[in-house]
């Protein structure tokens, strides 16, 4: 499509964990809001090739497990060995097929690879990762230039003292936030 880019973003949504009953359906593993979520979306780009040899899933129907993730049948895996086989697949989504998010919201791939400068305005490196260990999510920094000695990267949390701003560009830090 004109406009678009030759290899466009893609949103990792969740990952099998392992088959659920004989009939093919399969147990996930969430990254995101939940199953109604995920149920936005018809057709899942793969990490790795489905048991059948397919790139991309086509989802029949998912539903809540009540623990945290969510039980999906898929048009292409029929049984329970195909389910087993899946296991450890990554379900992704092109980022322009996602919802709109609201000021101040953001997906994680969004920040990756934006240049880090403080609000002084010195360069410090640019997003590695966002991860979250359970208080709030926080930004892997890879420090440049990389030093010689010591650490070569350090983490911000994302918090409003912390993270000031951020663009399609590059994502602002407060300068009490950067290791030396």
């Amino acid at each position: 499509m004109p406009g678009q880019p030759a290899n466009p973003k893609l949103v990792e949504l969740a990952a099998i964990t392992g088959a659920h009953g004989v009939t093919g359906e399969v147990r996930l593993k969430l990254f995101g809001e939940g199953a109604e979520a995920l149920s936005r979306i018809r057709t899942f780009q793969l990490s790795k090739p489905s048991p059948s040899g397919a790139d991309r899933l086509t989802l029949k129907k998912v539903r809540d497990d009540k623990k945290s993730g969510a039980i999906a049948r898929f048009a292409e895996i029929t049984n329970r060995s195909d389910a087993e086989r899946a296991r450890g697949t990554v379900l992704t989504a092109p980022r322009a097929s996602l919802p709109p998010l609201a000021k101040g919201e953001y997906y994680h791939v969004d920040l990756v690879g934006l240049t880090v400068v403080t609000d002084s305005g010195e360069t410090v490196g640019s997003v590695t990762e966002v991860v979250n260990y359970g208080a709030t999510d926080i930004l892997e920094i890879a420090k440049e230039p990389v030093p010689a000695k010591g650490m070569k990267s350090f983490m911000v949390p994302i918090t409003k003292d912390a993270v000031i701003e951020w663009d399609e560009e590059k994502l602002v830090i407060s300068k009490d936030f950067v290791e030396s």
